[in-house]
């Protein structure tokens, strides 16, 4: 690559080399005067183009320019101060994009856990506000019901065989799921039990406690903290526990159909400082 290809910019202190290709990606910009020596602002000091603007945000404005996209980290909160950069730059695509600032914040996705202990048994069920979620939790539970063998004439002699069935937890919406396990009757009024197996970890549980134990944990390492339990209803003493993450914004692409850029012309220069 030749060295006319590449260039130095000094913003604030923060040394930044890309292509010259890069900085002229919107002909109208700053960006591409500046280069282009067409705006007396931004002076050459040592080989390296020197701009007196917050470096740190320059970093999220060059990566928009390599890529045409907006990503922000997770804890990011200066949108009005961006917005403030890229009208300096005169970068419209990226201003309309911060635009868009609800888009861009990161959105928590719950999840709450109702349990209820009764006698033998336990009752689950799992709302989430994000069906992927749940969708993630559906593939790695899974209930395996105990079905006796119907006895036959040999049955004094041999235990009874049990068969274990694998069925999946039942989705009444795309938002939540219900399972249950522990002792169970069939039609046939024969005593069977419901385990529960959660992967990975893939152990047939039927304690309702256990359970709920290992549900929690399946959770946290999916990066969910617990953030209140609560008793449902005192009668039949259902708990709730409620989770939540923070789920990173995606990244908005601009539109591929933009507007047609003006040519600079030195009147516009001069009515803009």
């Amino acid at each position: 690559m030749s060295s006319q290809e590449l260039v130095t910019l000094n913003v604030g202190g923060k040394i930044f080399t890309t292509r010259s290709s890069t900085i002229k990606q919107f002909p109208a910009s700053r960006l591409t005067r500046m280069l282009d020596g067409r705006d007396q602002e931004f002076k050459m000091v040592g080989g390296q183009i020197f701009v007196d603007r917050d470096g740190v945000l320059f970093s999220f404005i060059l990566d928009f320019l390599r890529t045409h996209q907006l990503l922000l980290p997770t804890d990011f909160s200066d949108y009005l101060r961006l917005q403030r950069e890229a009208l300096f730059y005169e970068l419209d695509p990226l201003v309309d994009l911060l635009n868009q600032k609800h888009l861009l914040q990161p959105r928590p996705a719950l999840v709450e856990v109702h349990f209820l202990n009764r006698n033998t048994q336990a009752f689950f069920r799992v709302f989430g506000s994000c069906s992927k979620t749940i969708e993630m939790l559906t593939g790695r539970i899974t209930v395996f019901l105990e079905q006796p063998s119907a006895p036959t004439w040999s049955s004094n002699s041999f235990p009874p065989q049990v068969t274990l069935l694998p069925l999946p937890p039942q989705r009444p919406s795309y938002h939540d799921l219900v399972f249950q396990c522990g002792s169970d009757s069939t039609t046939d009024n024969l005593t069977g039990i419901r385990y529960v197996s959660i992967k990975p970890d893939n152990r047939k549980l039927a304690n309702g406690t256990n359970v709920l134990g290992l549900l929690i944990d399946t959770l946290l390492m999916e990066g969910f903290r617990l953030v209140s339990t609560r008793t449902v209803s005192s009668e039949d003493k259902t708990e709730c526990y409620s989770f939540e993450r923070i789920k990173k914004a995606e990244a908005l692409a601009m539109n591929k159909t933009l507007k047609p850029e003006t040519t600079f012309m030195p009147e516009q220069s001069q009515k803009k400082k």
